[in-house]
């Protein structure tokens, strides 16, 4: 009986700790909003030219949005700050306790108590996006994850953050922490000036450790010339957001997304930045915004999970064929009018903004098995019919000759009827 209470007390307890948890204050379940009057898919962005020390386009910069795994450029930063003290080397060893390796979220793969390299755990940061590495680089840095934080907090004061708060190194969902885009801007261009030599780890594609491989989420290494850093991330409060720079003929922007609603907006918004921005500084076009009004959003341009693909870590793309690409978050493809304002639309089989609609583009790249499925299938279709017709005029015909036949007969039989009586009116006749 007393077994039976205790079970009963903390299944109620577990169940009121949900309600609680459900209940507590920004815990949104999708991303936050796109503004209407925008010009590009995302809730926030904003871009900088580093060799003019200029912002050339911003977006609802200043909306405050949980900063996901991004957060891992500030906890790298402060590790790579006591690396320039002379504090420690990247070759220092570090422990990882039980609290690290149980870290949840994306990881790495670390175990309670083996020892790691500080470079093998920035490494897992940069490229694994690995809680459980930014729990151990926080432990080895900060002495525990609360100092750590502390340190965070500090040095984003410090950098001018001024509407960020963190609580934890990596970013997983907490209460109250939150950043915009200007503060990541801020953030991402002194850790470049402070530590250019970083970009080798944010330019890495594949981590492996332990017989664990794990794969760069940046959707434009690789698929955008010039880019080479910097950081993704994703919770279901933030949507998902991205700090990306790259390079072109000696000129390098920085560019900061938050909110975009699913991976291939994000990923198809950075590069149209990117192209924009890049036009700007060609002297192409006057401003971001009007080169952005010429320049349609595609969404096929990245695949966001070509590093994973190519690493053999996922399925071929070529098996994705004939499925849209658009994830379950929103749903919503964007056409731009010519006034450059963004125009959202629900997905449907009918074109929009002069196109085909992603899924009757994918319906018309359809497979040669399922159109060769399909010819077969309407010449059987057009045999059966042609069959029936045969059919039909089979048994009409037969039912022809039976009609024929009958009046054949009914013809003989009413000839032989006339014969007979016209005989015995002769043989009448001949005995009168």
């Amino acid at each position: 009986m007393q077994k039976t209470s205790a079970s009963f007390l903390m299944a109620l307890c577990s169940i009121m700790s949900l309600v609680v948890f459900m209940s507590l204050p920004n815990r949104a379940l999708a991303a936050p909003a796109v503004p209407e009057a925008g010009l590009v898919g995302v809730s926030s962005a904003i871009v900088y030219d580093l060799d003019n020390d200029a912002i050339i386009f911003e977006q609802n910069a200043d909306a405050p949005i949980p900063p996901a795994s991004i957060t891992k450029v500030l906890s790298m930063f402060l590790a790579f700050d006591q690396i320039a003290e002379g504090k420690a080397s990247l070759d220092s060893p570090v422990l990882v306790s039980p609290e690290a390796a149980a870290t949840g979220g994306s990881r790495m793969g670390l175990k309670s108590g083996e020892t790691v390299s500080l470079k093998k755990l920035l490494l897992g940061m940069a490229v694994s996006s690995g809680n459980d590495a930014s729990h151990a680089v926080a432990e080895f840095i900060g002495g525990s994850e609360p100092d750590f934080v502390k340190m965070m907090n500090e040095k984003a004061a410090r950098l001018g953050m001024r509407n960020s708060v963190f609580l934890n190194p990596h970013g997983l969902p907490a209460n109250g922490q939150h950043t915009t885009a200007r503060d990541m801007l801020a953030l991402s261009k002194a850790y470049l000036r402070a530590h250019p030599d970083s970009l080798a780890m944010h330019n890495t594609k594949v981590l492996e450790h332990d017989g664990v491989r794990t794969w760069n989420k940046n959707p434009l290494l690789g698929q955008y010339p010039g880019a080479d850093g910097l950081k993704s991330g994703w919770i279901r409060a933030s949507g998902y957001n991205l700090i990306f720079t790259a390079a072109r003929d000696g000129r390098r922007l920085l560019a900061v997304i938050l909110g975009a609603p699913d991976m291939y907006v994000r990923g198809a918004e950075a590069c149209r930045l990117l192209d924009a921005s890049f036009m700007v500084c060609d002297n192409s076009a006057p401003t971001v915004a009007a080169a952005l009004d010429q320049l349609p959003l595609d969404l096929e341009r990245i695949d966001p999970r070509k590093t994973g693909r190519d690493a053999g870590l996922l399925k071929p793309r070529m098996q994705m064929a004939g499925k849209s690409r658009l994830s379950k978050f929103g749903r919503a493809k964007f056409a731009f009018g010519k006034n450059g304002k963004l125009r959202q639309y629900a997905l449907s089989r009918n074109s929009f903004a002069g196109g085909d609609s992603l899924e009757e583009t994918a319906r018309k790249k359809g497979s040669k098995a399922v159109k060769a499925s399909r010819s077969k299938k309407a010449q059987k279709s057009l045999a059966a019919k042609s069959g029936g017709k045969k059919a039909k005029k089979t048994v009409s015909a037969k039912h022809g000759n039976k009609k024929v036949k009958a009046q054949a007969a009914k013809s003989h039989k009413n000839t032989a009827k006339s014969q007979r009586h016209a005989a015995r009116r002769g043989k009448a006749a001949s005995r009168g």
